[in-house]
């Protein structure tokens, strides 16, 4: 059983308690206590029924047990089925100890079929509905000879009025079903947006800094380079690792298990972001996927927590600014690759700048297009 619906099963617990706890109420503020008249077949009888006190002390232990059960997550499977059946044999046993058809305590059945029509289905409510009807309608029959003119349109409207309840009820519940399927269909559509677009910000943006790497070591190993294309794929080699890692915390997110990773790897850093530069299509994208790179490696590497991102056009070219408060560049490291590459294609300088005591800054100058 979802929260939602677990929510919804505390709220009709609590409703139940509180119809109960009135029904006592009522029976002992009632002069003479007539509505505890016991009736038996054929009509009331004129005497006191213990067995009413009974039934209605039941029913409070009944709802008391229920919502502690619920309270304390102890979820049977069929709760709804079980508690509705029993809400319709508790308002037929309470009926027909506190004076029958005409008894005040008529309202635990319609507390059955609404509480059926919130939780359940429109045929089971609908079923619940049809025998709550005729089980009063079978008490009126017994009564019959006995039934006289002033409550003759008691006997009548009540079951109209469970019909209606039950069949508007029931209905209202169907839409609220129908309603969570289209919500959640809606959730799990975002939710495969969101994911569509973190593999194709990371991901495949990865993949795409790999390939440019690739073809860089072979240009390397072409013509002679043989050391520095050797540098470029332990690099790459490095920056792979690094990806696989995060992928696979990503994956274990997804799946909603408990992952350490993330708690260890993510820090909550304050981002301060400002671009103001012109550019062809091409550029401008490659600028934003620099951007984006740069927050997401001080997000999950730098332990920051402040870091301002700049991009700004100065004498014909594109200037990018990445700064923080975190750990820094280690000795001999080298900027992200999957920065360096773009703006290796893009025919840029990137530097990284050592002369802070803390953090990692880095420079970027590409000629704006």
């Amino acid at each position: 059983m979802g929260n939602d619906m677990l929510d919804l099963e505390r709220k009709v617990a609590r409703s139940r308690i509180l119809l109960s706890v009135f029904a006592i109420s009522a029976a002992y503020l009632v002069p003479n206590n007539e509505i505890l008249m016991r009736w038996g077949v054929g009509g009331p009888v004129d005497m006191m029924s213990p067995h009413a006190l009974v039934v209605l002390a039941a029913h409070f232990g009944y709802s008391v047990a229920v919502f502690g059960a619920l309270a304390i997550g102890l979820v049977p499977r069929g709760i709804v089925a079980i508690t509705t059946w029993a809400d319709v044999g508790a308002a037929t046993a309470i009926a027909y100890y506190t004076t029958g058809p005409t008894s005040p305590f008529y309202v635990f059945f319609a507390f059955a079929v609404v509480a059926a029509g919130v939780r359940g289905g429109f045929r089971f409510s609908m079923m619940i509905t049809a025998v709550s009807i005729w089980l009063y309608l079978f008490m009126t029959l017994l009564a019959a000879p006995h039934v006289t003119a002033a409550d003759l349109g008691l006997y009548i409207m009540r079951p109209a009025y469970l019909a209606i309840i039950g069949y508007l009820v029931a209905y209202l519940g169907r839409l609220r079903i129908n309603l969570e399927g289209k919500l959640n269909a809606l959730e799990r559509a975002k939710e495969r947006g969101e994911i569509a677009r973190s593999l194709h910000d990371g991901c495949v943006q990865a993949l795409a800094g790999t390939n440019l790497t690739l073809g860089s070591a072979q240009e390397l190993v072409r013509r002679g380079r043989t050391d520095d294309a050797l540098a470029a794929l332990k690099e790459l080699q490095t920056s792979i690792t690094r990806e696989y890692d995060a992928l696979r915390i990503y994956i274990q997110e997804l799946a909603a298990r408990e992952a350490a990773a993330p708690s260890v790897r993510e820090f909550e850093t304050r981002f301060r972001i400002r671009a103001d530069f012109s550019g062809s299509a091409v550029l401008v994208e490659h600028v934003l996927q620099i951007m984006l790179e740069g927050a997401r490696n001080i997000r999950r590497h730098a332990f920051a927590r402040s870091a301002s991102i700049d991009a700004s056009s100065r004498a014909g070219e594109l200037h990018i600014r990445i700064d923080d408060d975190g750990l820094g560049f280690g000795d001999g490291s080298r900027p992200p690759w999957s920065i360096a590459s773009r703006v290796d294609q893009l025919g840029g300088r990137l530097q990284v700048d050592g002369g802070h005591p803390v953090g990692a800054h880095l420079a970027i100058a590409v000629r704006a297009a």
